[in-house]
C-alpha cells in the first residue's frame, strides 16, 4: 500500500488534487445535510441573513475558491502550504457547485427540479477529477508513448482528433458523454457513432428529411430516458433531498 501510494500519488504530485477532491465531496455532502436539516426545521442551523438579505453559501464558496486557487498556483506541488490551499479550494468548489443551479438560473431554485442540476454537476466533476487521479489525461494524451509525446505533431493530431470526436458527441446532444469523453476518448467515440438525440443540432440538420432515422432516434431516446431518469432521480433525492412539488 505504501509503495502504491508513493508511486501513484506522491511521486506524480497528485496529493493536492486528491486533497481537493476529498474536501470537495465531503463539503458537498455536509452542506446538503445541513440544508436539509434547515429545510426540515431540525438542529441548530439556520439560514444566514444580514439586513434582510439571505447570504447563500455560494458567496463564501467563491471567496474560498479564489484564495485556495491562487494559493495552490503560487505554491509547489509538494508542501504543507500547497496541501492546505488544495483543501481550501476543494471546500470552496463544494460550496459553489452545490448552488450551481442558483447561479445558472440567477434565481433561488435550490429546492426545485432545476436545482437537480447542481447534483449532476457535482457528480460529473467528482468523476472527472477521479479519472484524472487514476492517470487519464485530457484528450487521450496519456495513451501516447514517450517517443510520441516528444513529437509535437503527433500530440497535436491526437488532441485535435479526440476533440473533434467529443465535439461530435456534443452536437448529437450527448453532453455528459462528450465531457467525460474529453478524459476518456473511447466514451466520446461511442456517443459520436450512435444516433443523435431528438432536438440536437445534428438531428435538426441531418434527420429532417430522414423520417425513419428521426423516429428511431425518438424511440431510443424515450427508452433510454425511461430507463435511467427514474434511477438518476432516486439517487439525486437520496443525496440532496427531494425537490418541492
Amino acid at each position: 500500500m505504501g509503495h502504491w501510494w508513493a508511486r501513484n500519488i506522491i511521486e506524480p504530485g497528485k496529493l493536492p488534487l486528491l486533497l481537493a477532491l476529498f474536501s470537495f465531496v465531503i463539503t458537498f455532502l455536509i452542506t446538503r445535510s445541513i440544508t436539509r436539516m434547515i429545510r426540515a426545521g431540525k438542529g441548530p442551523f439556520r439560514n444566514v441573513s444580514t439586513g434582510g438579505l439571505h447570504v447563500h453559501h455560494v458567496v463564501p464558496g467563491i471567496l474560498l475558491t479564489v484564495v485556495g486557487g491562487f494559493g495552490a498556483i503560487g505554491g509547489h506541488r509538494e508542501g504543507f502550504g500547497t496541501g492546505v490551499a488544495a483543501v481550501v479550494f476543494g471546500i470552496g468548489v463544494g460550496l459553489v457547485l452545490d448552488e450551481f443551479a442558483l447561479v445558472l438560473h440567477l434565481s433561488d431554485v435550490y429546492w426545485t427540479d432545476q436545482g437537480r442540476q447542481s447534483v449532476e454537476v457535482v457528480v460529473l466533476t467528482a468523476a472527472l477529477v477521479g479519472l484524472m487521479l487514476l492517470g487519464f489525461s485530457p484528450f487521450g494524451v496519456n495513451n501516447l508513448s514517450s517517443d510520441e509525446l516528444q513529437d509535437r505533431v503527433t500530440v497535436a493530431a491526437n488532441i485535435a482528433l479526440n476533440f473533434l470526436i467529443a465535439l461530435l458527441a456534443l452536437v448529437k446532444g450527448k453532453a455528459r458523454i462528450a465531457v467525460i469523453g474529453v478524459i476518456v476518448p473511447f466514451v466520446a467515440l461511442v456517443g459520436a457513432v450512435r444516433l443523435a438525440r431528438p432536438g440536437s443540432p445534428w438531428a435538426k440538420r441531418f434527420y429532417r428529411s430522414r423520417p425513419r432515422a428521426r423516429a428511431k432516434a425518438q424511440v431510443r431516446a424515450y427508452r433510454h430516458d425511461e430507463r435511467w431518469n427514474r434511477v438518476r432521480r432516486r439517487f439525486q433525492d437520496f443525496v440532496a433531498g427531494a425537490p418541492d412539488r
